[in-house]
């Protein structure tokens, strides 16, 4: 059985990994970045998995992809969702401006994963990852969204409740030691008397504003670009796409 396939798109052939789901484009990136070694993260992954799975729905209620191709698609989107394919993602978070190698990366990934799902080859192009998984997609779009994604689910379920803990320890300090007389310093050196529990307020108050400052921050985040394509005109999607798949 031989250890390596043979995957072709627009620009050529490469030569992958016989078991791994990522085609061309991502065998070409690998080899022409190999900068750091640093991965993507992956919370950065789980949500570009959510893109692809709702980006597939929403093409499936337009009627714009075959069903059985679409729900393929949604299956092995979950799949990254979930971080059961994440050793197909071998690309270095350092590459092209606009996250065009992890998009494919992702399109190839799901398309031939779905192509297993339906019984078919690795590489076989029943399930295309441009013309299905990336249908009405740019990575312009997408990569914009996969960031606000992962950057507000991270926030609402660890950096919030986690800074949340930690204002409540903070203001417990604060009222235990506030009969605690110490010494404020300034450039290195003793300054003026003050008691520890005003110390702890002001960490308190710190990290209230802090978390404020989050909370205002997740309403921008919230805000997603899928939809807009390569200049976020709209162009060459349909006109309901970016309705249904942020819906």
């Amino acid at each position: 059985m031989s250890v390596t396939r043979t995957e072709q798109d627009s620009m050529g052939s490469m030569t992958v990994p016989a078991e791994a789901l990522y085609g061309a484009q991502t065998a070409r990136a690998r080899d022409n970045f190999p900068i750091s070694g640093v991965g993507f993260p992956r919370p950065f992954l789980r949500a570009l998995g959510l893109a692809k799975e709702h980006a597939a729905q929403a093409n499936r209620e337009l009627g714009l992809i075959d069903e059985r191709v679409a729900l393929a698609i949604m299956d092995a989107a979950e799949e990254v969702v979930v971080g059961d394919l994440d050793e197909h993602f071998p690309l270095d978070i350092f590459q092209t401006g606009s996250g065009t190698s992890t998009n494919m990366n992702a399109n190839e990934v799901i398309a031939n994963r779905a192509c297993q799902l339906l019984g078919e080859e690795l590489g076989s192009r029943t399930v295309h990852p441009n013309d299905h998984v990336n249908f009405g997609q740019s990575s312009n779009d997408v990569i914009p969204t996969v960031m606000h994604l992962a950057a507000a689910v991270e926030i609402s379920e660890h950096l919030l409740p986690t800074l949340g803990d930690l204002c409540k320890t903070l203001g417990e300090k604060a009222r235990e030691f506030d009969d605690i007389v110490t010494i404020a310093r300034t450039h290195l050196q003793d300054a003026t008397p003050i008691r520890l529990g005003q110390i702890f307020g002001g960490y308190f108050r710190q990290v209230t504003l802090a978390v404020g400052e989050l909370e205002r921050a997740m309403d921008s985040l919230c805000e997603l670009p899928l939809g807009g394509t390569a200049v976020g005109t709209g162009l060459n999607t349909h006109p309901e796409f970016a309705q249904k798949v942020i819906a």
